[in-house]
């Protein structure tokens, strides 16, 4: 509520297309409610972010991306076990679960989840799902 979020169909400069998948719509829409809630959280108030969606290649993707202050390098291989937190976050809400269990439904759902961050800038999240 309190930042631009637009929709940005993939790939870049594409049109809109279908990204269909067969899966448990309840988790997934979890994993996306967590992704925002993490931009919320993370990112100063106002600070722009968007969600990309669109197919590519055998997959549908589902992009999270933020311009916030992003994730250190030596962090941003750790930031999907379970109850890991940054440093930076340690006095905030939260008990280091959400992206854990994000890529836990993601996996049993046949996919994968990755980051890729730069300090300063931000991160973006993908989701990667077989298309059905």
């Amino acid at each position: 509520p309190d930042r631009a979020c637009p929709l940005i169909p993939l790939p870049p400069n594409g049109k809109p297309a279908p990204a269909v998948v067969i899966g448990d719509r309840d988790r997934l829409s979890q994993v996306i409610t967590n992704l925002l809630g993490n931009v919320v959280r993370h990112t100063p108030p106002g600070t722009p972010a968007e969600i990309a969606v669109g197919p590519v290649g055998a997959n549908a993707v589902v992009e999270v991306r933020d311009h916030g202050p992003g994730v250190s390098d030596q962090d941003v291989e750790k930031v999907f076990r379970r109850f890991y937190r940054e440093e930076e976050v340690h006095d905030e809400p939260g008990v280091g679960i959400g992206l854990y269990l994000a890529r836990e439904i993601v996996t049993r759902q046949g996919g994968y989840i990755k980051v890729v961050s730069e300090p300063g800038k931000g991160s973006k999240f993908s989701i990667m799902l077989p298309v059905k």
